[in-house]
């Protein structure tokens, strides 16, 4: 009898090993964490099926938060392949088995890439941007792809930020009715609530900064530069970049480090490998003693204020030495910025329709228009008026095109970021990224209010990393490190430093709507 028990108490303890095995820990477990589960014995098979049971529970059930489109059929394929690896003791470094999302206006092999639209639901073309191809190289398992704002949230002003026709509305895990932001909505929202270790996004003028700030999340925009555009829905060949999204300073770090190399088909890269390097290696807490920091202050609400000013002692403490500077007037700037992005939308999505497989009807940016408007689910909640006005720009050879792409860069780079840099002595900017998010409304649409330090690194092709800074009736903010050309490893070290010595990352709660506190229903 005592042997049949010791049998049954050894069959539960199997079947409990063999349960933990199956389900390993996934949520809120940052890169190095999973390497270490990895080196005990869970296999990334069974860390990549927790994340797709995850998302197969939360994304279309549950919160329904809509951050992704698609998962990879080959991801538990792709998971298998690593855990041969390191039994053989072949491991391809800190990615190897970590299951990653891609915003899905970046082709992978496995999927279409859609940006969201109907009129790319057949582009499927069977190759992997050049990024994604470095992602594999360094063992990474290619999830699936993330939802986004269609056509990364230039065809409509105002937009529905998180919309897109093919994946419907994104939904903030911290509050579900709020704003994932745009374009990198599902690479945000899929990331704060673990539905990966990390994502890809992509950004023209903040669609990497935006999500990650009101998703709680740390996002990199790289240096123009630094990593391939190839094989990635065009909006701006001047402006667009790949930039990693994760929930630490040190895991955007370590995924960013395996993104870096030259592509000959984006002569952008060609010093790509001067700076390539292990961007984690040299994060430390005590990074922040004796830097610069120029401070900007711009017009905010009382409340991000507050938090903008408990990040300022933050980093004091930690030995950063802030300046104040002044934000340089830029006039006509906004004005140069739309004519350069539809001039080099019409150009660039032209250019890539015609490298689509035959199945993608829509070959230029006018038989897109036409397929919009011939397609009701399209239709539905937003307009294409940028993609009107693109349509009538007159090339890249136009004399008014080439005047405002010299006078934006001007006033961004030399007139901008690099002369409030000199004005303080610093190496660094330090501003709030972005307000609270707004109400996902598919009515009024996005109500941004303003307040957000996008638009002049996206401009100059500057890097621009934000990590966050706390929480506001409990949505996330985020604190923006902006240097200039060639500084990512300048404004990771920071931004990690300032994480460490801050902590004021907090996991979403799921909640129906922002926790206002008590009131709304008065006093009796």
């Amino acid at each position: 009898m005592r042997a049949f028990c010791y049998s049954l108490l050894l069959s539960a303890a199997a079947a409990a090993a063999l349960a933990a095995q199956a389900a390993p820990k996934v949520e809120e477990q940052s890169i190095d964490q999973l390497q270490a589960a990895m080196a005990s014995g869970t296999t990334s098979e069974a860390i990549t099926r927790a994340y797709l049971d995850r998302i197969a529970a939360m994304d279309r059930n549950g919160p329904t938060l809509r951050a992704v489109i698609a998962v990879a059929p080959n991801a538990l394929d792709q998971a298998q392949a690593s855990d041969a690896r390191r039994k053989t003791g072949r491991t391809r470094g800190p990615l190897d088995g970590v299951p990653i999302l891609i915003k899905d206006n970046i082709e992978t092999r496995e999927l279409p890439t859609t940006a969201g639209s109907l009129a790319l639901k057949n582009n499927r073309t069977g190759r992997d941007a050049p990024v994604v191809a470095e992602l594999r190289r360094a063992g990474a398992v290619i999830l699936g792809k993330a939802n986004l704002s269609e056509w990364a949230n230039i065809r409509a002003a105002p937009s529905i930020s998180g919309w897109s026709a093919v994946g419907g509305l994104v939904r903030n895990p911290h509050a579900l009715d709020r704003s994932a932001c745009g374009s990198s909505s599902g690479s945000g929202a899929a990331v704060a609530a673990s539905f990966a270790a990390a994502a890809l996004g992509s950004d023209t003028a903040g669609s990497i900064i935006c999500p990650a700030s009101m998703n709680g999340i740390v996002g990199l925009k790289p240096t123009l530069g630094m990593v391939s555009r190839t094989h990635v829905v065009p909006i701006s060949h001047s402006q667009d970049m790949v930039g990693p999204m994760a929930r630490s300073v040190r895991d955007v770090a370590i995924l960013f480090s395996a993104m870096v190399a030259e592509d000959p088909a984006d002569p952008t890269t060609r010093d790509a490998a001067k700076h390539k390097k292990d961007f984690a290696a040299g994060l430390s807490a005590d990074a922040l003693k004796g830097v610069r920091m120029g401070v900007v202050r711009p017009e905010m609400p009382p409340a991000i204020r507050e938090e903008y000013d408990r990040a300022l002692t933050a980093l004091r403490a930690a030995g950063a030495i802030l300046v104040d500077v002044d934000q340089p007037k830029a006039d006509g700037l906004f004005e140069a910025l739309t004519t350069v992005l539809r001039t080099e939308l019409k150009a660039g999505l032209g250019s890539y329709l015609a490298t689509t497989p035959a199945a993608v009807t829509a070959r230029t940016l006018e038989q897109v228009i036409a397929f919009n408007a011939a397609t009701p689910e399209e239709m539905a909640f937003i307009g294409q008026e940028i993609f009107v006005e693109a349509a009538k720009t007159s090339g890249l050879d136009d004399a008014g095109y080439r005047d405002a792409r010299a006078k934006s860069l001007r006033l961004a780079g030399s007139e901008g970021i690099d002369a409030m840099l000199k004005q303080a002595n610093a190496t660094i900017l330090i501003q709030p990224s972005y307000d609270v998010a707004w109400l996902a409304d598919p009515i009024y649409r996005d109500t941004f209010n303003g307040l957000g330090g996008s638009v002049l690194p996206a401009i100059a092709g500057y890097p621009h990393l934000t990590v966050p800074m706390g929480l506001v009736k409990g949505l996330p903010v985020g604190l923006s490190f902006i240097a200039t050309a060639f500084g990512d490893e300048a404004v990771l070290k920071a931004g990690h430093a300032y994480e460490q010595a801050s902590r004021a990352r907090t996991p979403p709660r799921y909640l129906p709507t922002a926790d206002v506190g008590a009131g709304l229903e008065g006093a009796r």
